[in-house]
């Protein structure tokens, strides 16, 4: 398996400075800001991209779980929530909240709850960011 990485620069001051990220493969490459990540400024996060990395880890994780247990999905669509937060120690990502909606024929929904929560164990972005606490909220279309 290929090591995967991506590239920001930053350039100025905290408030002030600006900088750019990049994704290894070329796909991306945007603006981010202290006004993006605090406030509502145009450009994107690191927060932003957590949260993508983590819906599209769990959304495969889930498709692949489901499959092998014999119930193979024809859309999950997940949405991650990533709080960032200031604490007196500095800013910490506490939580993370994923939301997730499957179409799945011939499943009922305890199987599909369990096999959604074991999904959320095993993807490795989950893995990854366990030290903030991940919900997860999974509905059958």
């Amino acid at each position: 398996m290929p090591d995967r990485s991506s590239k920001a620069v930053w350039e100025g001051d905290i408030q002030n400075g600006k900088g750019t990220m990049k994704i290894g493969s070329g796909a991306w490459e945007g603006p981010y800001s202290f006004k993006s990540r605090f406030e509502n400024g145009q450009g994107t996060n690191p927060e932003e991209l957590i949260a993508a990395a983590h819906s599209g880890c769990f959304s495969m994780a889930l498709s692949g779980a489901l499959t092998r247990a014999g119930h193979p999905p024809t859309r999950i669509e997940t949405v991650a929530k990533v709080a960032l937060e200031k604490t007196d120690a500095g800013f910490n990502i506490p939580r993370i909240a994923l939301d997730t909606k499957a179409t799945v024929p011939g499943i009922d929904d305890a199987k599909f709850q369990e096999i959604a929560q074991q999904a959320k164990q095993n993807c490795p972005v989950s893995k990854v960011l366990a030290g903030a606490e991940i919900s997860l909220t999974a509905r059958l279309d």
